[in-house]
C-alpha cells in the first residue's frame, strides 16, 4: 500500500501543479460569469453573440470538469489506500493504473495551451531552390504529415497542389482537422532539409534539399478582419491533377492576391467556383488575422515564426538519409535513428520535445 500511496501523492502534485500552472481558479471565476450572463432576461436579443458565450462556457467548463474529476479520483483513491484494507489492493492498483495514464495525457494536453492549440490547422509546404530535388524533397513530407495525421485520427483536406515538372510538387496547402491540430503542427513551422543519394542523379551523388512548412490556426466562424473588395485580385482557373471528369472542364478553381500585403491563396479542391472562393477568402482572413497580430505583439512567434527562406543554415530539422540514418531537431536536439519510421509520420516524439522547450522558454520569460 505505500507503494501506490507514493504514486498517488506524486500524481496529486503533479495535477495541482498543471491546474496551478493553467489557472483552473481564474477560469472558473469567468465560467461562473458567463453563467451568470446567460440568465440575464435579455441574453438572447442577441443571438449570435448569445450562442459565442454558451460555447466559450461549455468550453470553460469542459475543461475543469476534466481536471477537477481527476483530482477528485486521486483523493479518493488516497483515502482508501490509506486505510491499509487488504481487500481493496487489486482495485486500487488497477485505479493507479488508470490514474497514471490519464495523469500523463493531461499533463502533455498541459503543454498545448496557448491561445489557438486547440484550433484546426492550415498547413502549407513549398519547395526550396534545387528543382526536381526539392520538389520530391516537397513531396516527401506532404506523405509525411498525411501519414501522421492519418495514425493520430486527424482527417486532412487537399485545397491546392501545384506539381512539379519531373516529380513531387512545387507547392501544396492542405487542412488538417482535429482536437488540437494547430498545437501539435506547430513543431513544424519552419525549414526541413534532407540530405541523400540522388534518385534523379544518374553519378548517384549525394544531394541537399529543403523545403519550407508554412502554419496557420483554421479559425472557425466570423474572423474580426476587415477585407476591402478593392484590395482584391480575383482570378478563376482550370483545377489541375487527378479529381475526376468535372476537373479540367470549368474555371472552377479560385486565386486571391491581396494587393497591400502580397499574400495570394489558392483553394481548387472544392466542387464549384463559389465554394472554392469563400475557402480562399476564410483562408485570406486567417493570414490577415496572424498579420495583425504580428503587428501588434511584436514577441508573438506563436502563430507563426519568422517568414524565413528555405535555403541552408536556417533549417529547423535536418533528415539525413546518406551517409548515416538520423533524424535531428536543432531546436530541441531531439534526434532519431530510425528514420524510415519518422517519414512515416511518427513525428510525436519531436512535437513532445518541441512542445516541453515552448513551455520551459514561456515560463523563463515570466520569471
Amino acid at each position: 500500500m505505500e507503494h501506490l500511496i507514493s504514486l498517488l501523492k506524486q500524481m496529486k502534485e503533479r495535477i495541482d501543479g498543471l491546474m496551478e500552472r493553467l489557472d483552473l481558479n481564474t477560469k472558473s471565476q469567468q465560467a461562473a460569469e458567463l453563467d451568470e450572463r446567460s440568465s440575464a432576461p435579455d441574453f438572447w436579443n442577441n443571438p449570435d453573440n448569445a450562442q459565442k458565450i454558451m460555447q466559450e462556457l461549455a468550453k470553460l467548463n469542459a475543461e475543469i470538469a476534466r481536471w477537477q474529476s481527476v483530482a477528485n479520483r486521486i483523493n479518493d483513491a488516497i483515502e482508501l489506500a490509506q486505510m491499509d484494507d487488504p481487500s481493496l489492493l487489486d482495485d486500487l492498483t488497477t485505479e493507479v493504473d488508470s490514474l497514471q495514464t490519464i495523469v500523463d495525457k493531461l499533463e502533455f494536453q498541459a503543454l498545448l495551451s496557448a491561445p489557438y492549440d486547440n484550433e484546426n490547422a492550415i498547413l502549407a509546404i513549398h519547395a526550396g531552390a534545387g528543382g526536381t530535388e526539392a520538389q520530391d524533397w516537397a513531396k516527401m513530407l506532404e506523405r509525411m504529415y498525411l501519414r501522421w495525421a492519418e495514425q493520430n485520427g486527424y482527417k486532412t483536406e487537399i485545397l491546392d497542389r501545384s506539381d512539379g515538372e519531373e516529380a513531387g510538387i512545387k507547392s501544396m496547402l492542405m487542412s488538417v482537422r482535429g482536437e488540437y491540430a494547430y498545437g501539435y503542427l506547430l513543431s513544424e513551422l519552419g525549414v526541413h532539409r534532407l540530405v541523400r543519394l540522388s534518385p534523379f542523379d544518374a553519378a548517384n551523388r549525394r544531394h541537399t534539399s529543403f523545403a519550407k512548412v508554412e502554419l496557420w490556426p483554421d479559425i472557425q466562424g466570423e474572423i474580426d478582419v476587415q477585407v476591402n473588395e478593392k484590395d482584391l485580385k480575383i482570378e478563376t482557373y482550370r483545377a489541375g491533377g487527378a479529381g475526376g471528369q468535372n476537373v479540367q472542364k470549368n474555371d472552377t478553381a479560385v486565386r486571391i492576391t491581396h494587393i497591400p500585403t502580397g499574400i495570394v491563396v489558392q483553394c481548387q479542391n472544392e466542387r464549384s467556383q463559389k465554394q472554392n472562393r469563400e475557402r480562399a477568402m476564410q483562408i485570406l482572413k486567417v493570414r490577415l488575422f496572424e498579420l495583425e497580430r504580428q503587428k501588434q505583439e511584436s514577441q508573438l512567434a506563436s502563430l507563426k515564426g519568422e517568414n524565413i527562406d528555405a535555403n541552408f543554415g536556417s533549417q529547423i530539422r535536418s533528415y539525413v538519409l546518406h551517409p548515416y540514418q538520423m533524424v535531428k531537431d536543432h531546436r530541441t536536439d531531439y534526434e532519431t535513428g530510425n528514420t524510415g519510421a519518422v517519414l512515416d509520420g511518427r513525428l510525436n516524439e519531436f512535437m513532445d520535445a518541441y512542445l516541453r522547450l515552448r513551455v520551459e522558454r514561456s515560463q523563463g520569460e515570466k520569471v
